[in-house]
């Protein structure tokens, strides 16, 4: 998801650096937080298996309709199933094997109660049947739902949007992220004039009365909110690109008087590829191939279905968050959403309070597709400039277990705080091999963010156990105090957390060097009292250097 720039009103909170006490913002939740983020006991019993959505939309009316047919199978033995829809959609029935059955409604989340035995190993289905109005999105991504909009020639263009909100705000579903559905079908029914395009690949086209459906198959895991539907009047072009696994086809779905500028603007998507699969490996979706569809808001990471809203502009909305004018060496919605293939839509967060391990990697992607192109000096220059983007309002990690996500800086400083670990390895071949390697080990898994750290721990060499401490369970910025002593001098670090030794890199008079530091005062010889020691800037940390 791409990040915006807000006013942050935030509690003034008291850390002792000598105790380097991990944060946690004040915040209130209520049942229907823990309902929708835990793994209840009606969740926990049964593994998704497949999902067949099928819905009509009907734009004139804000209006949706269908129902979604759910196979699983079954864990452990169980009477009651949760199934989640937003009001003000509403849950019609449900049905298993002929029969309907009884739905106990308790906010968001629905219990349903199983007439038929439960049998572990088996694999069963049950069909949900809704319609309403959907929650209207007010400021798309961020704020979402469904965008009904309209085109300059009056066609409707409709697009759906829900990470936090989840899924459910417009089709009934298990909304948890830990569970993705194994592969799905998606059949939506629209005014004959327009387009629906969806995740996967297109099956077919079936024309009924002054409607059509588009039919649409996903045959890898796909988590909740990257299912989306896109309805215009689009023009379609596509080519293949030749990639690590082979043939992979490239569409794109844009608004008829878009069609020319796109097709020359879109040659950033190729690009992408290019980049990314040096950095991270193969995409992860060959099977679903990858679509880039223009939509009513800026633009969010969907599964085989990138949705883009950038207005044909380089940069983010034609500005640079760095500052550097790097920013707009390409364009920001095409990089940066594509970039979650790897990094939301293959690895997946298991909880949302580890969203930093979809938005710090893919933050960080923007700088690797400018080293990829333009070299490390830029790449770092880029991925330096976004600092004064960083809030420290909070800590990157959330609270667990209650649909809880942690502060915005999972972009900006969690992209920083990857460049920091870049430096510690040196290597960059071995960084990129970490990088690579890491998305094979978690291809289409959901992971927590422990599973990452220890990963990235093993493979560096590093116990990165107080770094991660440091960067994503406080807002306090690793500080490395510097004292001059005649030719010595003397570094520590302050305002960091217990057993933090990260070491730096600094340059004294013409020479690089490694110092170790720790939260105990060290020296070093310099040549003379007045050698000039300047630390090196990619470190993302705060110095009271003054030589």
């Amino acid at each position: 998801m791409i990040f915006r720039l807000i006013t942050f009103v935030f509690l003034a909170l008291i850390v002792t650096p000598l105790s380097a006490q991990l944060l946690q913002d004040k915040h209130t939740f209520t049942r229907q937080d823990t309902l929708r983020g835990s793994i209840t006991p009606e969740r926990s019993w049964w593994d998704l298996t497949y999902y067949d959505l099928d819905i009509k939309v009907d734009p004139d009316n804000r209006f949706i309709s269908g129902k979604n047919t759910i196979q699983y199978k079954v864990l452990k033995e169980n009477a009651v199933m949760q199934i989640d829809l937003q009001a003000p959609l509403k849950l019609l029935k449900a049905t298993q094997n002929g029969k309907e059955l009884e739905i106990k409604q308790k906010g968001n989340a629905h219990f349903i109660s199983l007439a038929d035995p439960q049998y572990v190993e088996t694999v069963n289905n049950l069909t949900v049947y809704y319609e309403g109005h959907p929650k209207t999105a007010v400021n798309a991504p961020w704020d979402g739902g469904i965008s009904w909009e309209k085109d300059k020639n009056g066609n409707h263009f409709v697009a759906s949007s829900c990470q936090g909100l989840g899924a459910s705000v417009w089709w009934p579903c298990k909304d948890h992220m830990y569970d993705e559905v194994d592969s799905m079908q998606i059949s939506v029914n629209v005014p004959a004039k327009l387009t629906n395009v969806s995740n996967g690949r297109l099956r077919s086209v079936e024309r009924i009365d002054d409607t059509k459906t588009y039919t649409w198959i996903v045959k890898s895991p796909i988590n909740n909110y990257g299912v989306n539907i896109n309805i215009g009047d689009y023009s379609h072009f596509s080519e293949i690109y030749n990639g690590m696994a082979g043939d992979l086809s490239m569409d794109y779905y844009v608004l008829k008087y878009n069609l020319d500028r796109a097709q020359q603007h879109f040659k950033d998507a190729p690009k992408m590829m290019k980049a990314f699969e040096y950095w991270f490996g193969q995409y992860p979706f060959y099977r679903d191939g990858y679509k880039l569809v223009e939509v009513p808001y800026l633009g969010m990471e969907h599964q085989s279905s990138v949705t883009y809203g950038n207005q044909y502009k380089y940069g983010y909305l034609g500005t640079d968050w760095s500052g550097t004018g790097w920013g707009l060496k390409f364009d920001f919605i095409i990089v940066h959403e594509s970039g979650h293939e790897w990094f939301a839509n293959s690895i997946t967060n298991k909880d949302i309070a580890d969203m930093w391990i979809h938005e710090s990697f893919t933050a960080y992607s923007e700088s690797l597709f400018l080293d990829y192109y333009y070299g490390k000096k830029a790449a770092s220059e880029y991925v330096i400039g976004t600092r004064k983007n960083i809030q420290n309002d909070r800590p990157i990690i959330g609270h667990y277990h209650v649909n809880s996500e942690g502060s915005s800086d999972m972009y900006f400083k969690g992209s920083n705080m990857l460049h920091t670990l870049r430096q510690l390895i040196e290597n960059d071949e071995k960084w990129r091999q970490i990088l690579r390697k890491m998305n094979l080990v978690f291809y289409h898994k959901t992971v927590t963010s422990s599973q990452i750290e220890d990963f990235l721990s093993q493979e560096t060499g590093i116990d990165l156990t107080a770094f991660f401490n440091q960067y994503l369970r406080t807002t306090n910025i690793p500080k490395l105090e510097l004292t001059r002593k005649k030719r010595k001098l003397q570094y520590r670090w302050t305002n960091v957390v217990a057993n933090f030794d990260m070491p730096v890199k600094v340059k004294i008079g013409d020479d690089a060097i490694w110092i170790y530091p720790n939260s105990e005062w060290k020296a070093i010889e310099t040549p003379s009292s007045k050698t000039p020691v300047v630390v090196d800037k990619n470190f993302y940390i705060e110095t009271n250097e003054a030589f």
